[in-house]
């Protein structure tokens, strides 16, 4: 710091009142500088001594935000915001058939309960109500209480989830649910991998809890259907698909062609899927190779939503 004659009292008491702040070197040297007149010397100062110790109203380069990370936060923001054009989702929505018939086929073979149709569910509850559960230690009545259970759970916590997002077709909503999905078949793949179940099992966390985790995200797909339109691809019903098909062949459908190839397509996906499933339960791997297939499926639709196209997308 430049050195300055002693000040005098008069000239402190002069510099704390018109800085308002206590007379310290700095101070001093702030009070100099802004009279050039009466203090020439001042003007002298070496820059790097003149410069405000505290910055006001400026900030250093690596304070300020990247143009370019701001301009891809707000694309990907809007991408995801976006709301999916529903058009051809129907495929998307017979690739659960596929998923569901995986599932249902290995956990009935191995479980000996539905984790998607809860209509079979519904049956056995009721048997073992009546005394007439026959699987005794393996309590399959109970078991379809707790897939009926978790299915109805999650029916609700998922169409609260897209009731979330501004509109529940967005890309972010879409791939959320599904990643939500993929994630409680992986953790109940997880499970399955670690204790490998079989038929003789008795009921223990090591079924139940992913017997729920399965039976729970089922019901995605299901909200799913709902959301993008095409609420008659449910995934977890086939009674009524039936019931349609052949309805139309009876001449009450005649004009929508596009929806008997829908429910076509649907009964062919749950057929492969149970075969797929099937094929699992019977092999050495068992109903974790079936999980796991699952677990990439799902994975295969998340990604499916994220590069769908949206409203607006071609105007853009």
């Amino acid at each position: 710091m430049t050195s300055w004659p002693e000040p005098t009292p008069q000239f402190l008491e002069v510099a704390k009142t018109k800085l308002q702040l206590s007379p310290e070197p700095f101070i001093i040297e702030k009070y100099l500088l802004s009279q050039p007149t009466e203090y020439p010397m001042a003007r002298m100062l070496p820059t790097h001594e003149t410069s405000p110790l505290l910055s006001h109203g400026t900030s250093s380069p690596a304070t300020h935000r990247n143009p370019l990370s701001s301009l891809s936060l707000q694309r990907l923001k809007h991408h995801l915001t976006t709301e999916i054009t529903p058009h051809r989702t129907d495929l998307l929505l017979l690739t659960c058939y596929i998923i569901t018939g995986l599932l249902d086929s290995s956990a009935v073979f191995i479980w000996g309960s539905f984790v998607s149709m809860q209509t079979g569910n519904t049956v056995y509850l009721g048997l073992g109500l009546s005394g007439l559960d026959e699987s005794g230690k393996a309590q399959r009545w109970l078991k379809a209480l707790i897939s009926i259970a978790s299915f109805c759970v999650g029916s609700l916590l998922f169409t609260l989830l897209s009731r979330m997002f501004r509109s529940p077709r967005e890309r972010g909503a879409l791939a959320l649910s599904f990643t939500v999905q993929m994630l409680c078949v992986a953790v109940a793949a997880g499970i399955v991998t670690v204790h490998k179940a079989s038929k003789a099992d008795e009921l223990g966390w090591e079924i139940a809890l992913p017997l729920a985790l399965v039976a729970f995200q089922s019901s995605g797909q299901a909200v799913t259907s709902r959301v993008v339109g095409f609420s008659g691809l449910t995934s977890v019903v086939l009674t009524s698909v039936y019931c349609d098909l052949f309805s139309y062949l009876g001449g009450s459908g005649r004009g929508k062609g596009a929806d008997e190839w829908r429910r076509l397509g649907a009964v062919v996906g749950l057929f492969v899927g149970i075969l797929l499933g099937g094929a699992w339960a019977k092999s050495e791997v068992g109903l974790m190779g079936a999980l796991w297939m699952v677990v990439v499926l799902k994975g295969a639709i998340v990604l499916a939503w994220l590069l769908w196209s949206g409203e607006g997308d071609r105007a853009e």
